[in-house]
């Protein structure tokens, strides 16, 4: 049941002036990224904003990336919530709306344990019939995904792997020994793309290739081909970089690089706002010396 193999994009989500989907740029977007090798659309995650969304905006947002892309490459929605009830309705909504996977976060602020989360996830996954890629990302929801509750998990027929965000690669590498090859693993930090390749990994959840979806795609596959060593250079090179786009909350950052690059990106919902100005110098020079901006 793997979805996709390589670079998927979760894809910054445009907004107008007055803070609506800008849907015209959205699409200019998602053009964008498959005609420069994506491997697959990651839409309203947390760099698509979501959590700013109502549950209609976020099934609407989905819905015209699924007519967009047109069976291209897969898209795949993030679809989790604090509030099981809640995900399991956005899952069915997502679902229904012709995706061809979900993305499911744990559950943030009031976290649970990791009885909880076995009981979480297997109460979404068995109201929909789309695979189920889960998200750790203890950084941002203050909850890890241990690897045994990954085993767990697995169990779960439309429970098909993990985007793995938690920066602890020998936590991955636990992941991969307990769930063998058939449990999918994708980097969710792209400063350790290639590290969780050489784990086993099945590609990454990337927000640079919202601005380098070639350069993103062509690592990962350089990896594939037994091109190790290259793939390591593209990783060194772009550390900079992805440095930069982390150095304010994400998709602070990403949006602001867009713009940059010709897209009208507009800037995140509050509470997020625009850059500081040290901090946009700094992701320009990052830009201009990786190519992208003149």
């Amino acid at each position: 049941m793997s979805i996709f193999t390589g670079s998927g994009v979760a894809i910054a989500t445009p907004f107008t002036k007055d803070f609506q989907i800008n849907y015209d740029e959205f699409a200019r977007l998602i053009e964008f990224q498959i005609a420069n090798g994506t491997d697959a659309i990651i839409a309203c995650g947390t760099t698509g904003e979501a959590s700013t969304m109502t549950d209609e905006e976020q099934i609407r947002c989905v819905r015209f990336a699924v007519d967009v892309v047109n069976g291209r490459i897969p898209v795949l929605a993030g679809a989790g919530s604090n509030d099981t009830a809640h995900g399991v309705e956005l899952a069915k909504g997502c679902a229904k709306a012709g995706v061809d996977g979900l993305l499911l976060v744990t559950p943030y602020y009031n976290k649970t344990t990791q009885k909880g989360l076995i009981e979480h996830f297997n109460k979404i996954a068995n109201n929909v019939d789309v695979p189920i890629i889960l998200y750790s990302v203890p950084g941002r929801t203050g909850l890890n995904i241990a690897p045994s509750t990954c085993l767990k998990l697995s169990e779960t027929e439309n429970i098909i792997g993990i985007k793995e965000a938690s920066g602890n690669l020998s936590q991955v590498a636990e992941i991969a020994s307990l769930c063998g090859p058939d449990f999918d693993i994708y980097s969710g930090n792209d400063d350790q793309i290639l590290p969780v390749l050489s784990l086993g990994g099945k590609g990454v959840v990337s927000v640079l290739a919202n601005v380098a979806p070639q350069y993103t795609h062509d690592m990962t596959q350089k990896f594939f081909e037994g091109k190790v060593k290259e793939a390591a250079e593209m990783q060194v090179k772009a550390i900079d970089l992805i440095n930069s786009l982390f150095c304010e909350v994400n998709p602070i950052p990403v949006k602001a690089a867009l713009n940059m690059i010709g897209f009208d990106a507009g800037i995140g919902r509050m509470p997020l706002t625009s850059m500081e100005e040290a901090n946009y110098k700094r992701l320009e020079a990052s830009m201009r010396n990786f190519g992208l901006i003149k």
